[in-house]
């Protein structure tokens, strides 16, 4: 079947010509089922099964026919799918660890329609590290993988991954064998003192985190969750930031309260004794905190710095996807940087380390926390400029450019001749209409394809049909992010498609909205 829009009957139009087939009497390709498997994005677009007496047919006038498509398929020549529809969705995060409970974009998902590939920002504080975005848009609540539900400040919910506890018990262990230095008539309960500090500590991410929420509350930007993990915190938010300046903003300011923090633990130290468990908390908080600020201020994605200097390129330049390569590029460098330069710090003592290093224990343990910075840094700068990528080619997914021609019939016509008007007019879609030519239901191309040739007089269409429901119609002039949020909202293997005016445009499929999506990918920005 073709790629093209329309109620079936021929008409003008300045739509994007679609991509017609060259062999009318092949198979149907297309969705399998309402939640069957789809076909390979790489196999060519064919006509609806015909019935026996139907043949290749002429069509055009339609928004989406393409004349010389048309001559190229008389002539019996295969045209090419040149797949000039896209999605796209911009970057911020330091590596992405989870892969959408489904394939991160960069992978292709499997179905757009499921999960959007939109603009699902993840703002990533690390444990001594910074912001990440990358993943695209997907239901609003945390899938199994959200971990253990703690809260809902402000109507976002937050969750504990399980990586955490891991996280914890590494703190607890090595700050509890610095206690044991400082403190060393606490014996076991120094372990204690660690896991609260490990607790405070994370209270403390989480307090970044919410300034980020908050932030993008107050410009309007959905929030899907706050999650506390592996080194660190990731608030969700749904949409990028219109403008430069939102951008810079909605960066800064989780590196603001976590400096501030810093400075109401370091006021909270002066009336206490240094060397009691109270002031050794609070100076670890205050150190911690203050560490978290500085690393998340440092010019490169994913880490809040890195937003910054996006959003300064942007602004400059007027082109987000500048700013973005610039700031991963930055980001990419700091990677190696922290890579090499933060073992060396350590063993030089800059930073307080290569005083005691028992059988080289530390040495092991520094290069191992720079491996995991910088491939977490590295990592999500390659998922910023993959995402960046993608909402560049967001705007060309257009519903009128991707829906097929459809041709309306009653319930009660049998199948091999609502094949042969569907044939006739070039049309790779049926709709289901009443007497006064109200769309009804949808008849599934998969349905069609299980039924065999000689039992298609005697089938009705209504048989093979998916009754419609308000989320499955759709505007022609949805395109990009509201056409991909329009499809996750009510998920479906066909969507007809209407004018403004009510009139039926035809039926848009999901397996169409994927093949443009991964072509989209797959080209350059």
């Amino acid at each position: 079947m073709d790629v093209s829009g329309g109620s079936g009957q021929p008409r003008s139009g300045n739509d994007e010509p679609a991509v017609h087939s060259a062999d009318p009497a092949a198979p149907a390709t297309g969705p399998a089922d309402h939640r069957g498997a789809e076909p390979d994005p790489a196999a060519p677009r064919r006509p609806l099964p015909p019935t026996s007496d139907s043949g290749r047919s002429r069509h055009s006038g339609h928004p989406g026919d393409d004349d010389e498509t048309e001559n190229r398929t008389e002539a019996g020549e295969e045209p090419a799918d040149d797949g000039e529809s896209g999605t796209d969705r911009t970057p911020t995060g330091a590596g992405e660890a989870r892969a959408p409970r489904t394939p991160d974009p960069a992978d292709h998902p499997a179905d757009p329609a499921h999960r959007t590939p939109g603009a699902d920002h993840e703002h990533r504080s690390l444990a001594h590290s910074g912001i990440a975005k990358g993943r695209p848009p997907r239901s609003k609540e945390a899938g199994p993988g959200g971990g253990i539900l703690m809260g809902r400040p402000f109507g976002v919910p937050v969750y504990v991954a399980p990586s955490w506890f891991l996280v914890a018990a590494l703190i607890t262990w090595v700050f509890g064998g610095q206690l044991d230095r400082v403190l060393p008539e606490l014996g076991a309960a120094r372990y204690l003192v660690s896991l609260f500090f490990a607790v405070a500590f994370y209270a403390s991410v989480l307090v970044h985190e919410l300034a980020h929420t908050i932030a993008a509350i107050r410009f309007k930007l959905p929030v899907r969750r706050i999650q506390l993990q592996f080194f660190g915190g990731v608030s969700e938010i749904e949409k990028e930031a219109e403008t430069p300046g939102r951008e810079f903003v909605l960066a800064f300011v989780g590196p603001l309260l976590s400096l501030v923090l810093a400075g109401l633990f370091y006021l909270a130290m002066q009336p206490v004794e240094p060397g009691t468990v109270p002031g050794v908390l609070l100076a670890g908080l205050m150190i911690s905190n203050l560490i978290v600020a500085i690393f998340n201020l440092l010019p490169g994605l994913p880490l809040d710095g890195g937003r910054m200097l996006r959003a300064v390129v942007w602004k400059i330049t007027g082109k987000p996807m500048s700013g973005t390569v610039a700031a991963a590029w930055v980001g990419r460098a700091l990677a190696v940087s922290v890579l090499v330069g933060l073992p060396l710090l350590n063993s030089s003592g800059a930073l307080g380390g290569g005083s005691e290093d028992v059988g080289g224990m530390d040495t092991v343990f520094d290069a191992l926390l720079a491996a995991i910075l910088a491939a977490i840094i590295w990592t999500g700068a390659g998922n910023s400029l993959r995402m960046a990528r993608l909402r560049e080619h967001l705007p060309e997914l257009r519903a009128r450019a991707l829906t097929r021609r459809a041709v309306p019939v009653q319930g009660d016509t049998p199948l091999s001749e609502a094949l042969r008007r569907a044939n006739a007019a070039g049309a790779r879609a049926l709709v289901v209409v009443d007497v006064d030519g109200n769309p009804l239901s949808l008849v599934r191309e998969a349905a069609i394809v299980g039924v065999p040739e000689h039992r298609r007089p005697w089938v009705a269409v209504s048989g093979l049909a998916q009754e419609l429901t308000d989320g499955m119609r759709v505007s022609a002039e949805l395109a990009g992010e509201d056409l991909l949020d329009a499809l996750r909202a009510t998920p479906a293997t066909e969507y007809l498609v209407v004018e403004e005016t009510g009139e039926i445009y035809g039926v848009l499929s999901a397996a169409d909205v994927e093949r443009a999506f991964v072509k989209a990918m797959a080209r350059p920005a």
